[in-house]
This record gives C-alpha cells, sequence and structure tokens, in this order.
C-alpha cells in the first residue's frame, strides 16, 4: 500500500474528503519526525513508539576494494511495535 491508497481508504473511511486526509496525514508524519528529530519518544498505544536511536561507530570494509574503513556513529529513527500490533500481525 502506497500513501495515496491510504489516503483513499482513510478518507473513505472517515467520510471526509481526500485534500483534509492527505493534510491530516501530512501533519502527523511531520510532528512525528520532528519530536523524533528532538529525542523525544512518539508512543502511539496499541500502535508502537518512534524513538531516536544511536548506532555506535564501527569498523566496516569497501566491498570493491577490501579496505578497511572506518564508519562512524551516527543516529537513526527506531520503531518498536506495541503489543496489540504484534498480536494483529501474528
Amino acid at each position: 500500500m502506497n500513501k495515496a491508497e491510504l489516503i483513499d481508504l482513510i478518507s473513505a473511511e472517515c467520510k471526509i474528503t481526500k485534500a483534509q486526509t492527505e493534510r491530516m496525514l501530512d501533519v502527523t508524519l511531520e510532528t512525528i519526525k520532528k519530536n523524533v528529530k528532538k529525542g523525544e519518544e512518539v508512543k502511539l498505544v496499541g500502535f508502537g513508539t518512534f524513538t531516536k536511536a544511536k548506532r555506535k561507530a564501527r569498523m566496516g570494509r569497501n566491498p570493491q576494494t577490501g579496505k578497511a574503513i572506518k564508519i562512524p556513529a551516527t543516529w537513526f529513527p527506531k520503531f518498536r511495535p506495541g503489543a496489540e500490533f504484534k498480536q494483529i500481525v501474528r
């Protein structure tokens, strides 16, 4: 399912326009991104938790040359599904 299909389903279920649904979805996603970027957790009970996590610096290899390279530490977004979501998927 892509974003357009999701918007179609939500607008039909909630009986609102696709434009309103798209704005609502965009604002929701932007809010989640901004708060995770700040280091805050975004918890959606029954769905899951979005967090910011740190990946440690490590050594890697260039696949073309085989030369060892240092991969620096970096931040990345992380999602932990909630118990209800896990149960539905199982």
